[in-house]
């Protein structure tokens, strides 16, 4: 019987020579390290040294993220991935009436710099790479790092670490935005000025493909959509005046990593060589570096099952295998636990020995690119490139990725695949173990990690001691900086870092922006 990949496209039973027919080894593949970099952005990859084992973490208040951020490290993580509350994501603070209910509740709360100082305590910032999933205020969370590490004695020029800052997908997928797409953009374009002549060791933003795939795209949608969207802050930059060799370099990119291991590992090839060839081709970038997709990869929460759940150790492994044979450059590996609570101290233990097993116990670092001239994998490979390929296209037609924001149009087709696979799993033609087949009669019971919910009435208490000891006079001068930055063409990093220095909080910052740019309101096509 005749099978399709996630994507839709068909796999052969069998694949052989002619599945390449009229395929050039050295103009498809090339070499590792090499454009159009299909092998692996790295020559070596991982025979030199392993991907960094990163573990998305944070909840409740700073003093516990804290704590959990010391454990992981004991454990041998080599990368910090800070997870932020939904009212820090949105720019409120924690005592806004609209963060009632969810203080601390999916990441942990930051209100200012004094939550920012105790979540990274006794963490040496010159010694971690820390990525943080942060969009909207992504510039905020990242001064307050920068002001943290200043504190510490850690010059801006010694930070390494990621903030995800990629807004586009928030209106496409998952809707933590503020502001309307052009001054998102302004900001974006901000933070890459900023970060070039301040932090150059920091990668600007995260363009992220993952939480469209959470919310249903394939693999094909996944890898096109977030090209697209890379496209447009490539533009933004350049229309800004900023050369694109001189911000290109620092851009990454962030995926997720299903159970489809031969579709995922074709995916992440594919998905290199098209931005190779768009950084080359289409922007003239001439340093190998802008021309590099390097990207970070978090197996898929959107695929572990309440029911069951320590069938997800197994799920997660899968998936991480997939990551490290399509060449990523980081890795997360999901808790067990996590379609059911908070990960618990176990559980998130667990999740990195996975990345340890990979790394230490198998062959997979041995050699570079295992699964090169596989005629599956390659054949696959191709075919992704061509369907994503498309799909950028018909991008383009519409404008660009703004443009199809504004149409509904990658909101549209990641829904219908998203009801698709909702059918296929529904009608028992997608297997999903413990769900749909295989099932227990009675589970077994799991006690979850709770979050305390008198977390929400102590940060407000520490919000409440915060404004009655700062300078008040020093935080609305230095908002009234920022408010005219925001209204004119200067940077507006500069005023905000000194705001936030003079203990602003998130939720000031953000609203005095909001004034400024007022708040996106999405049309009634999505």
């Amino acid at each position: 019987m005749a099978r399709e990949s996630e994507s839709g496209l068909p796999v052969e039973p069998v694949y052989g020579p002619d599945a390449l027919s009229g395929w050039d080894p050295a103009e498809r593949l090339g070499e590792p390290g090499a454009h159009p970099f299909t092998r692996g952005v790295y020559p070596t990859m991982y025979t030199g040294r392993p991907w960094t084992m990163r573990q998305y973490a944070g909840f409740g208040t700073a003093t516990e993220s804290n704590a959990r951020y010391r454990q992981l490290i004991a454990h041998g993580t080599t990368g910090l991935s800070v997870a932020f509350d939904l009212p820090t994501q949105m720019g409120h603070d924690s005592d806004a009436p609209l963060a009632h209910g969810e203080v601390g509740k999916v990441g942990v709360a930051v209100d200012s710099i004094d939550d920012m100082r105790v979540l990274f305590d006794g963490i040496p910032l010159d010694q971690v790479s820390t990525s943080m999933t942060i969009n909207a205020p992504a510039a905020l969370l990242l001064l307050l790092y920068q002001l943290v590490a200043e504190e510490q004695g850690v010059g801006a020029d010694r930070l390494t670490g990621t903030i995800q800052n990629d807004v586009l997908k928030e209106y496409i997928a998952r809707g933590t935005y503020i502001f309307p797409p052009k001054p998102s953009l302004r900001l974006t374009a901000d933070i890459f000025r900023y970060c070039r002549a301040e932090i150059p060791r920091w990668n600007t933003i995260s363009i992220s493909g993952y939480h469209m795939a959470e919310a249903g795209a394939s693999p094909v949608q996944e890898i096109a959509f977030t090209l697209a969207d890379g496209i447009e802050y490539v533009r933004t930059a350049v229309a800004a005046g900023m050369d694109v060799d001189d911000f290109a370099p620092r851009l990454s990119f962030f995926f997720v990593a299903r159970t489809t291991l031969l579709e995922e590992v074709a995916k992440f090839r594919a998905a290199r060589r098209i931005w190779a060839r768009v950084m080359r081709d289409e922007f003239g970038a001439r340093n190998p570096k802008s021309q590099m997709l390097r990207f970070h990869t978090q197996t898929a929460g959107v695929q572990l099952t309440a029911q069951q759940p320590e069938v997800n150790l197994v799920r997660v492994a899968v998936q991480g295998l997939a990551a490290v044979l399509g060449g990523t450059q980081s890795l997360h590996t999901n808790s067990y636990d996590e379609a059911i609570a908070l990960p618990t101290d176990r559980s998130a233990r667990l999740a990195l020995r996975t990345q340890q097993v990979l790394a230490y116990e198998t062959d997979v670092t041995a050699t570079v690119d295992p699964f090169a001239g596989s005629y599956a994998v390659e054949r696959m490979t191709d075919d992704v490139e061509e369907a994503a390929r498309d799909l950028m296209r018909r991008v383009e037609d519409l404008g660009g990725a703004v443009a199809a924001i504004e149409h509904g149009f990658q909101k549209g087709e990641i829904e219908r695949n998203a009801y698709r696979i909702a059918q296929e799993t529904d009608s028992g033609e997608r297997v999903v173990v413990g769900v749909n087949r295989f099932r227990l009669d009675e589970e077994e019971p799991y006690e979850p990690l709770r979050v305390d919910p008198a977390i929400e009435a102590r940060q407000a208490e520490r919000l409440a001691r915060l404004r009655a000891e700062r300078d008040g006079r020093a935080v609305e001068s230095a908002l009234s900086a920022l408010r005219e930055a925001a209204a004119g063409a200067d940077n507006v990093l500069y005023p905000m870092k000194e705001a936030l220095r003079a203990r602003a909080t998130v939720g000031e910052v953000c609203g005095t922006l909001r004034e400024v740019w007022g708040r996106y309101e999405p049309s009634d096509t999505f």
